[in-house]
């Protein structure tokens, strides 16, 4: 009963900004599920509030990938407009292979930049902080493709966000996480429904 008393508080305490930019996610989350273009929309104004909030924490790298993220859902809203034919089938996209190609440049890349923030910056939490920002942005890039593999990196992501946020006292944002755990295995169930509905409709 304490806990939760604790959370509730936590809550209240959270900025409206948060609260705003948690929404937002969420709603970009289910949009994203259901493969609905607004999807972006949100996720663009949501970027733009965690930016700023994630730069006040002093989470350099979090508010970096926000603002990456902002761009990168304007790629997305174009990707799932104009080439929405070619990007229908929301199976497996890419080999285990290609992915392995990704890890053997983004692992000593994230290692690097984590490197250079402990020796040269006062940010935070820099090992966490920087392996979920360049893992997300790949993971961002495959959902603008409509990969179906991007929910497995997502997974991982967000159960590693949940602690991240937490032990920064961002305690909305940490529980937002937790249902985006959540999300991604609805979306995941919606994505395969999906491609098995197409499957049958094309047979």
């Amino acid at each position: 009963m304490e806990q939760l008393t604790w959370v509730a508080d936590q809550l209240v305490m959270s900025s409206g900004w948060e609260l705003i930019a948690l929404v937002l996610a969420l709603v970009y989350l289910m949009l994203a599920a259901h493969q609905r273009q607004w999807c972006w929309l949100a996720a663009a104004v949501s970027c733009t509030i965690y930016a700023l909030i994630f730069w006040q924490a002093k989470l350099y790298m979090e508010s970096l990938l926000q603002v990456i993220y902002i761009a990168l859902a304007g790629y997305g809203w174009w990707q799932w407009q104009h080439k929405d034919d070619a990007a229908q089938s929301t199976g497996f996209k890419f080999s285990w292979r290609w992915h392995l190609r990704q890890w053997l440049w983004l692992t000593p890349l994230a290692i690097a930049i984590a490197l250079a923030l402990q020796q040269f910056t006062d940010a935070d939490a820099v090992w966490l902080d920087t392996f979920t920002t360049c893992f997300s942005l790949l993971a961002t890039w495959l959902i603008a493709q409509k990969a179906f593999e991007t929910w497995w990196y997502w997974l991982i992501i967000d159960t590693a966000y949940v602690y991240l946020y937490w032990s920064k006292g961002f305690v909305a944002t940490a529980l937002l996480f937790v249902l985006y755990v959540v999300l991604v295995i609805y979306a995941m169930y919606r994505w395969r429904r999906d491609q098995h509905t197409e499957l049958v409709t094309e047979a």
